[in-house]
């Protein structure tokens, strides 16, 4: 028979998956399949999911790999369900990331480099080093398997993307949604721009710093002896205090030391100054409230004579959790400070350039960065008797996410989303989401959203979205432009270039006679990414119809992270243009960290390189092993190799065994599938319904963005095929000839094999491919329908028994396995007791028997009969729980003084419930028990001589098998067996099963020689200390 002739392709013996992917990935190229997969839905019927773009400056790491594997899983599943899935990639090109690379690249720094070597160079420096790691993002992503648009995809830097996003801004404009301001916000002196609050909350964004703490003290105006004590960790902020803050309500004491000086302090904050104040005597309580209006002293001159400045105001946010309960107020470089002094009517001063460096306003520290401030601040408040206190602390304290430099906060002018005037209806839009894990909803993200801020939107850098803004240069009057058609009308020119410095260019004449110029601000780049619903479909200019025909998205993923950043900037534009959220299913993966638990560092090299994965594993391995695991439930996931190993053995090998075996027979037995599925043997008629449940639960988690779910079923249910199933089968494939029973199995098997191929499609896309193109003859399994369940397969009362017997298997194999006594030696008995049906024990006798391999199988009403009872209660859970009473419980659950019921048990008058205690039985000498799901079971491990010499002959079998595949036998060859051995206990057990080895060994004869043939294959072995040597020839 050649092997055209052959109903199925054969399996390769030894299949190197990576080598089977690479040869799928060419066959998914050449043929198109990817975009035969959208084109053949309609597009009437979209399923719409947001790419969320990489920045297009580095490499993919593991974080990446996993949301791209979450991205093409889901599609694929949506497509088989007979959705259009176009799957648009999408690149983020603007921002710091950016040109901190160019930066870097050019050997320059800061804005004054920047615009000295020239604004339009710098840009196309920027242009192309976005566009360098291309080309790696494709092969990263096509080697996954990850199929994805690239010929199509957007760019945020594109003219058309950058018109949306002008449309955009006029739009929340128009709205009243936008404003300019100023405000104390985050802000980079490195990168001499300010941040969005929700950037201070990225990964690794607050960081431990030691920081320089002092107590100054303030001199009360009017007096020479008597001052206030303030507290801080900004000692560069103390030439910029206009005010000291105290709680209303909080006590406050004044009090004198030994030197007769009389401080004011927070009563309960006194003993943190036992040193400097050893024996200070309190002359005087009061509350906050009638301190408010004590006049002082300004430490440094600078802005002495301030209006309404240097006095104590009060602030409810004042607390004695640390510091003296009196708060330096430098209203440009904190954000509650600039809320309270302007209540007071305090103006503020910014003596602090974009640099982050002092002004000529405060002349002894001009020209030093806020942070190399410190020290000289505090030498001066030293030598001046003005610093009580001076320690050092460590902090977490926020960096920039972008340089890794510390943060300062600084008033800026800034144009500004009104997020406030939004957030109940982003609150009742988040209501209409789904979020997988379910807690984000309500939790991190609703709870960010209740403390929703005012968003700065505008950056002072250069490579970015322009802000669409022009201003006269002489009067009030600003113009807000909402596209490149009005801004060229308005400029009289052609607009093809919406970056810097072209767009600066245009200018027009306003009414008044000035000139009317652009702010020269860019775009935080997070409301470019925020607009992305309508900027990559360049909507409302293009694709208008289809937008708002499938908007909301019904699905996007990110790493949790995003729910401060990304997932947050969509609700807030979402919701301001639309009144809608921006997506409908989200689902928020957890951080994956490096095989040392730590975050993934090149340098420490902790995690092993994803191609290499590739390479030794395959990707349908790595995404298994990262869409099964707990990371998709939003917990931290630590990647090593092992891991992913581990995915080949315990899940890829097993569907592959099983289907090589299928394969095996099937091609030996000329079969060829019917449809039929109506066997009788209640093994198939239990995978059917197992398989039909698979695809029932399977389809339900999916369909709720459940993958932890899908793939918990598929492990299940590998197992049960593969371990229970086919090993409970094997004897009905090996039957010679033409058997019903047999073709049943074939046809049982084949409908399983063909539909779990599809259903494991979308998380195992190369493997499911290969075994349904082998088995089906057809095109691509990704390409055909979700299968529908048939309910009439399911046999619930037929699953739950088997399970019972399976559960009977498992402590029988387990009993075995605490007393090291092999399968293949058999055992004469089996007791069980418990909650399980002495029918299921009489309709399963078979199976049980053979695969315990015990001669009698024997029910039990009563459990006593197996064994004693023992109460073993979970004194973690009681212990807490009951305090002293434990011993109690404890003592009478010892004693037997307790009485099961349907809650748990009643121990010693006290109800405990069924997870708070065990019940574990004593055996009867000779046995050995165990219990589980309340069933009993008891092995009698008496060996006669008769078992111990089948257990003998099963070794043989067990070597011949071994010998016949190390030989290369085909399956269906028929051999000559020899036995040599100088054990007479082995040469008598082959000569009293000698039936049963001949016939488990394909023997035609079996012979017991004192030399092996030379021509035989043969092999020694000594088994528990007997010596044989077998020999196999054809």
């Amino acid at each position: 028979m050649s092997d055209k002739s052959l109903p199925f392709p054969e399996v390769q013996a030894r299949q190197s998956f990576p080598k089977l992917e690479e040869e799928i990935l060419e066959f998914w190229k050449s043929e198109g399949v990817f975009e035969k997969s959208v084109s053949q839905r309609d597009v009437d019927n979209s399923y719409v999911f947001y790419d969320g773009p990489p920045f297009a400056t580095g490499l993919p790491h593991y974080g990446h790999i996993l949301t791209s594997y979450i991205k093409d899983t889901m599609p694929r599943f949506f497509t088989m369900r007979g959705k259009r899935v176009e799957r648009r990639f999408g690149w983020d090109c603007h921002g710091l990331p950016a040109e901190y690379e160019v930066e870097k690249k050019l050997k320059i720094s800061g804005k004054l480099q920047i615009e000295e070597f020239g604004v339009e160079k710098f840009n196309n420096e920027c242009r192309e080093v976005v566009s360098q790691c291309t080309d790696d993002w494709k092969r990263y992503i096509t080697r996954m398997g990850r199929w994805v648009d690239f010929e199509n995809s957007y760019k945020t830097m594109d003219t058309d993307y950058t018109e949306s996003i002008l449309w955009v801004f006029k739009t929340l404009f128009d709205k009243g949604y936008i404003y300019e301001g100023n405000k104390v916000v985050p802000y980079c002196y490195r990168c001499e721009t300010p941040l969005s609050n929700f950037e201070t909350k990225v990964d690794d964004a607050y960081r431990n710093r030691q920081d320089p703490s002092i107590t100054a003290r303030f001199l009360v105006k009017g007096t020479q002896d008597t001052y206030l004590l303030a507290w801080t960790t900004t000692p560069w902020t103390l030439p910029s205090n206009l005010a000291l803050a105290v709680g209303p309500d909080l006590d406050y004491i004044l009090f004198e030391d030994e030197k007769k000086d009389k401080y004011y302090i927070a009563k309960s904050l006194l003993e943190k100054f036992e040193k400097e104040f050893p024996n200070p005597t309190i002359l005087k309580e009061f509350k906050g409230k009638d301190l408010a209006g004590i006049e002082y002293k300004p430490l440094f001159s600078y802005f002495e004579g301030h209006k309404n400045a240097f006095k104590i105001v009060l602030a409810d946010y004042v607390s004695c959790e640390d510091g003296t309960g009196i708060v330096h107020q430098a209203p440009a470089f904190g954000e509650e400070d600039n809320a309270v002094c302007t209540a007071n009517g305090i103006k503020l001063v910014c003596p602090i350039d974009q640099a982050g460096k002092f002004t000529k306003e405060v002349s002894d520290f001009e020209g030093l960065t806020v942070h190399d401030a410190n020290k000289p601040i505090i030498k001066h408040l030293k030598d001046n008797g003005k610093c009580v206190q001076h320690k050092t602390i460590d902090h977490s304290y926020p960096h920039c996410w972008r340089d890794d430099r510390p943060l300062i906060y600084k008033s800026i002018s800034s144009w500004f989303v009104n997020v406030v005037k939004i957030k109940e209806d982003m609150l009742k839009n988040n209501q209409q989401i789904n979020w997988i894990p379910n807690h984000i909803k309500d939790g991190s993200f609703g709870k960010w959203l209740e403390g929703a801020r005012d968003w700065a939107i505008t950056r002072n850098r250069y490579w970015g979205a322009p802000i669409p803004v022009w201003k006269c240069s002489d009067c009030p009057n600003l113009e807000v432009m909402g596209s490149v058609e009005e801004i060229s009308k308005r400029g009289n020119c052609e607009v093809t270039d919406l970056h810097r410095p072209y767009i600066d260019e245009v200018k027009w004449s306003c009414d008044c006679g000035g000139t009317m110029s652009r702010v020269s601000d860019v775009l935080d780049c997070w409301f470019e990414s925020g607009s992305m619903p309508v900027a990559q479909q360049h909507y409302p200019f293009e694709n208008k119809e289809f937008f708002e025909a499938n908007f909301p998205a019904d699905f996007i993923v990110e790493y949790i992270g995003q729910t401060r950043c990304w997932f947050y900037n969509m609700m807030v534009i979402s919701t301001a243009l639309f009144q809608k959220p921006s997506f409908l299913n989200v689902i928020c993966h957890g951080v994956v960290l490096g095989s040392d638990g730590r975050k993934m560092s090149k340098r420490l090299k902790n995690y092993p390189d994803p191609m290499d994965m590739f390479d030794k594993y395959g990707s349908d391995a790595m995404r298994y092993f990262l869409l099964s695991s707990p990371v998709v439930r939003g917990m931290e996931l630590k990647v090593a190799e092992d891991d992913i190993k581990e995915i080949v053995k315990a899940t890829i090998l097993p569907i592959w065994n099983v289907y090589s075996f299928f394969v095996s027979y099937a091609n030996i037995d000329g079969y060829k599938p019917s449809g039929r599925i109506d066997s009788k043997n209640s093994l198939d008629r239990y995978i059917l319904s197992e398989y039909e449940i698979l695809l029932r639960d399977v389809t339900n988690a999916l369909e709720g963005y459940e993958l932890g779910a899908a793939s918990k079923a598929i492990n299940a249910f590998i197992v049960t095929l593969s371990n229970w199933y086919i090993r409970r089968s094997r004897r009905r494939f090996w039957k010679e000839g033409e058997d019903q029973d047999k073709f049943d199995a074939y046809e049982t098997l084949y409908y399983v094999l063909v539909g779990f191929s599809k259903l494991t499609a979308p998380l195992l896309p190369f493997l499911s491919e290969k075994i349904y193109q082998s088995l089906t003859g057809k095109e691509s399994v990704h390409l055909t329908n979700w299968d529908t369940v048939n309910e009439n397969l399911i046999d619930q009362k037929l699953s739950d028994d088997m399970d019972a017997v399976r559960t009977i298997v498992s402590l029988g194999h387990a009993l075995r396995g605490k007393n090291k006594v092999k399968v293949r030696k058999p055992l004469s008995k089996l007791k069980v007791a418990g909650k399980i049906s002495e029918d299921i024990l009489k309709n399963y006798k078979e199976i049980i028997t053979e695969e315990l391999n015990i001669k009698e199988l024997c029910f039990e009403a009563d459990a006593s009969q197996i064994g004693v009872a023992h109460m073993v209660v979970n004194s973690k859970i009681l212990g807490p729980k009951y305090g002293k009473n434990f011993k109690t419980i404890l003592m009478a659950s010892k004693s037997g003084d307790y009485t099961l019921n349907d809650d748990g048990a009643l121990v010693g008058g006290v109800q405990i419930s069924k997870n708070e205690f065990e019940i574990t039985f004593r055996a009867q000498e000779g046995f050995d028990c165990a219990s589980e799901k309340d069933v009993i079971v008891s092995l009698d491990l008496t060996q006669t001589e008769e078992l111990i010499l089948e257990g003998h002959a099963r070794e043989v079998i067990r070597h011949m098998q071994t010998l016949r595949k190390d030989a290369n036998y085909n399956l269906s060859d028929r051999i000559h067996g020899y036995i040599k051995s100088p054990k007479k206990e082995l040469i008598k057990a082959v000569e009293m099963f000698k039936d049963m080895v001949a016939a488990e060994t394909l023997c035609t004869a079996l012979d017991i020689v004192e030399t092996i043939p030379a021509n035989a294959d043969s092999n020694a072995i000594t088994v528990d200390e007997i010596s044989f040597e077998i020999g196999i020839s054809k």
